[in-house]
C-alpha cells in the first residue's frame, strides 16, 4: 500500500465509509420487516443480514462493471473526480439517514458521478448516456414496479393458499420462512449494493494506472464485503423505523411475501448488471403487499416521501458531485 499515491489512498478510504455508511443506511431493507413482525430480535437480525450482505457481496461483478466504465468514458475519469462522486454521496446518504428516508446509495453514487464528470470534463458528451438511460434509468423505473408486482402476487397466492388456515397456523409457520426470506433478502443487497464501491475503487485503480484493464482485484472484493457487512452490524434505526412500521402494520406472512418479491427483483437486475435500488425495490414491494391486504391499510403519506426521494436523489447528487468537483479543481 505504500505505493499507493495519497489521493488514492483517500479515494479507497472514502469508498469503504461510503460502503459502511450503505451498509448501516440501508440495514432496513433486509430486516426492518423481520424485526416489526418480532420474528427477529434486532440484535439478530443485524448479525444475520451482516453475515448474509457479506456473502453476497463477494459473489458477483457485473453491477460493478457498470458503474466503474458504463457510464462515464474511462478515458476520462481523474482520482478527483471519483472522489467528489464519493463525497457527494455520503453526504447524501447521510442526510436522508438522518431524517429518516429510504433513499437509494445506489443512484446517490451514480449522481454524483454524472456531476462530477459534467464539472471535470466540461462536456455532456463524455457521459455515456445510452448506457445510463439501459442500465440506470430503466431499472430505476421498472424495479419497484416489479418489487410492487410480486409483492401484490404473492401476498394475493397467499391469501388464496392459506384462506381457510387459523392465523395462529399461518403465524407460526411463516415466523420460520420469514427468516428464509430474510437471509436472500440480506443477500440479495450485498451482491447489488456492494459492488457501487467496488466499481468505484476498482475505476480510481485503473485511472491510476495501477490496473490496466477493469478487472476487481479480490482484496477490493473482500474489503468492500467487510466494509458492507460491518456498517450492516451498526443498524439503521432511524430507516428500519419508517420501512417496517410507517408504511404498513406487517405480519410475517406479510414480510415473507415482500422480502421474497424484493430479493426476485434484486437478483434480476444483479444478474444482467443494473445496478437498483434495493431500498426502492423493497419499500415498492412492502407497499404491494400493503395495498394487496387493503389499499387504505398503506400510509400513502410516508410512500410519497419516499417517492420524492427516489425522484430526488440522483439530480441532487448530480448537483452536489458537481459543486464538490468545481472546488477541487480550483485547489488542485
Amino acid at each position: 500500500m505504500h505505493s499507493i499515491p495519497l489521493n488514492l489512498l483517500l479515494i479507497i478510504i472514502l469508498a469503504l465509509t461510503f460502503d459502511f455508511i450503505n451498509g448501516f443506511h440501508d440495514t432496513a431493507n433486509a430486516i426492518a420487516t423481520s424485526v416489526s413482525t418480532r420474528v427477529l430480535t434486532p440484535r439478530a437480525a443485524i448479525f444475520m443480514s451482516a453475515v448474509f450482505n457479506f456473502f453476497g457481496a463477494m459473489i458477483n461483478t457485473e453491477v460493478a462493471k457498470t458503474i466503474g466504465h458504463g457510464i462515464v468514458d474511462p478515458k476520462f475519469v481523474t482520482e478527483y473526480l471519483v472522489l467528489a462522486a464519493v463525497i457527494a454521496a455520503i453526504l447524501w446518504d447521510l442526510i436522508t439517514w438522518w431524517w429518516g428516508i429510504p433513499s437509494s446509495s445506489s443512484h446517490a453514487i451514480i449522481g454524483g458521478l454524472i456531476g462530477a464528470a459534467i464539472v471535470t470534463t466540461k462536456s455532456l458528451s463524455d457521459i455515456n448516456w445510452i448506457g445510463f438511460v439501459k442500465k440506470i434509468v430503466l431499472p430505476l423505473i421498472i424495479s419497484p414496479v416489479l418489487g410492487f408486482v410480486f409483492g401484490y402476487l404473492f401476498m394475493m397466492i397467499l391469501y388464496i393458499v392459506f384462506a381457510k388456515v387459523h392465523p395462529n397456523i399461518v403465524n407460526k409457520y411463516f415466523s420460520k420462512l420469514q427468516i428464509l426470506s430474510a437471509m436472500w433478502m440480506a443477500y440479495s443487497h450485498g451482491s447489488n449494493d456492494a459492488q457501487k464501491s467496488m466499481g468505484i475503487i476498482t475505476m480510481a485503480l485503473v485511472s491510476a494506472g495501477i490496473l490496466n484493464n477493469f478487472v476487481v482485484p479480490d482484496w477490493v472484493k473482500f474489503a468492500c464485503a467487510l466494509a458492507m457487512a460491518l456498517g450492516t452490524s451498526f443498524g439503521g434505526w432511524r430507516i428500519i423505523k419508517t420501512m417496517g412500521i410507517k408504511i404498513i402494520k406487517l405480519a410475517p406472512i406479510n414480510g415473507f411475501a415482500a422480502e421474497t418479491g424484493a430479493a426476485l427483483t434484486i437478483q434480476f437486475a444483479t444478474h444482467i448488471g443494473a445496478p437498483v435500488s434495493t431500498t426502492h425495490v423493497i419499500s415498492s414491494s412492502i407497499m404491494g403487499v400493503g395495498a394487496c391486504k387493503k389499499f387504505s391499510a398503506v400510509r400513502w403519506g410516508i410512500a410519497k416521501n419516499i417517492v420524492i426521494a427516489w425522484i430526488l436523489t440522483i439530480p441532487m447528487c448530480s448537483l452536489i458531485g458537481g459543486v464538490i468537483a468545481w472546488v477541487i479543481n480550483l485547489i488542485v
